[in-house]
């Protein structure tokens, strides 16, 4: 007899296992550019075949991604950056992050590295890929690559920030504080919100 009270174990998905994300593309019939110049993004409209049969009009932000820091110390200080953003028209708080410029053989976790180096003015000898996440997937091809560093030394910069990143504010907070503020929604920064979280539910910090 089934036990179908309410202590009963729920009926087992035989998908839960293999639950995941998968390659799919759809054909495209037609692409034009609706932006694109020399800076980092480009917006394209496509007209892609849908399965019935039909078309759809879908606008496609290009972008070649971003890696992302969470810094922690020995003393579980976290480095962050106070920012401004003006599309959001907010001061962030934020982890060091950068794009993937495409360089060949370029890795996610080697422009981790260049960030942390560019953006703190610190190496790493712990590295951890804690996910590779997309933002916002229904309009961007964007995938943000996020890392645990531990292990922090300081070394030369060797770069020289400009515009938003001139006016960027460096300073270490409590990790503890940190996850406060992010589960009282204090600080909201999509990465640093995902990094924090993640970090502490696979037990790495």
């Amino acid at each position: 007899m089934t036990d179908t009270g309410p202590d009963a174990d729920p009926d087992p998905d035989p998908e839960a296992g293999t639950l995941a994300d998968v390659p799919q593309a759809w054909p495209v019939a037609g692409s034009t550019d609706l932006h694109r110049d020399g800076w980092v993004v480009a917006l394209r409209a496509d007209i892609v075949e849908t399965p019935d049969g039909g078309q759809a009009r879908r606008v496609v932000m290009e972008h070649p991604g971003a890696a992302v820091v969470l810094a922690v110390d020995d003393e579980r200080q976290v480095v962050v950056l106070r920012q401004y953003r003006h599309p959001a028209g907010r001061r962030f708080v934020e982890l060091p992050a950068g794009l993937l410029d495409g360089d060949p053989g370029e890795e996610p976790l080697d422009v981790a590295r260049r960030e942390l180096r560019e953006e703190a003015g610190l190496e790493a000898t712990d590295w951890t890929h804690l996910a590779s996440t997309w933002p916002s997937p229904g309009i961007s091809a964007e995938v943000q690559h996020l890392f645990l560093a531990r292990g922090l030394r300081e070394v030369d910069r060797d770069f020289e920030p400009e515009h938003e990143e001139a006016d960027m504010e460096l300073v270490r907070v409590p990790l503890d504080a940190l996850r406060d503020a992010v589960l009282e929604g204090r600080v909201s920064d999509g990465p640093l919100v995902q990094c924090v979280l993640l970090a502490g539910a696979r037990g790495l910090l």
